[in-house]
């Protein structure tokens, strides 16, 4: 397989799938470049392979298998992001367990889907964190939700906005900007002004930490 050139404006992705099954991971690759637009740079069966591949190949996304051998997948996103803070890391995983997903989003992860999201499913997502999008699947939504509610509700009143929320669980499914605004009537400045208050407000930098941080004080209400 190939190595994917830099990042540039209509360039193919960069990605490499982590996966300890084989008949999953050989099937995935076939299937995402298939969809085109994508390039495999490479495949890894580990934690540890997973880390080594983002090193050599510095692809736009990893999409990350949980449960592996040899360092999971958890450990091998924590460390992928902090030396390759470019790299966007999409966990794809058979379990919506919460903590798992928590963990995950806590070691950097940038989307959390299961393995049972259909095949378009995976490849908008894929194209989404690698924009800097965020994704998490209405199933690991749900799954979320039990552990994150209840916390933080005292401020969750007097600290965001209706609209603001509204627009975080949009930007929780990995929508754009101008996909929110066409679906709020309101304009893409509109937007990102929203999104620019709930950063000062939640005391994050970006999208993905906006969300999970009102995901975890109980403010936001996905999988509805």
């Amino acid at each position: 397989m190939t190595t994917a050139s830099a990042a540039t404006d209509g360039a193919a992705l960069s990605v490499v799938v982590v996966d300890d099954h084989p008949v999953v991971r050989e099937g995935l690759c076939r299937a995402l470049e298939r969809a085109g637009g994508i390039t495999i740079v490479a495949a890894a069966s580990s934690g540890r392979e997973a880390v080594e591949a983002a090193r050599e190949h510095r692809p736009h996304v990893v999409v990350m298998d949980l449960q592996m051998p040899d360092g999971d997948g958890i450990a091998a996103t924590r460390s992928i992001v902090a030396a390759h803070p470019s790299v966007h890391v999409l966990i794809l995983s058979t379990y919506g367990v919460q903590s798992d997903i928590v963990r995950a989003f806590e070691a950097g992860a940038r989307g959390y889907l299961l393995k049972d999201a259909p095949m378009d499913r995976l490849v908008g997502a894929i194209r989404a964190v690698a924009g800097g999008e965020m994704v998490l699947s209405s199933p690991a939504a749900a799954h979320l939700l039990p552990r994150l509610q209840g916390k933080g509700q005292s401020s969750a009143p007097s600290l965001l906005t209706a609209r603001e929320l509204e627009i975080l669980e949009h930007v929780a499914k990995g929508e754009t900007n101008r996909a929110i605004a066409r679906s709020l009537r309101i304009s893409e400045a509109t937007v990102k002004t929203h999104l620019l208050n709930a950063f000062g407000k939640l005391e994050v930098d970006d999208r993905t930490a906006a969300v999970t941080e009102a995901l975890r004080r109980g403010m936001l209400r996905l999988g509805r």
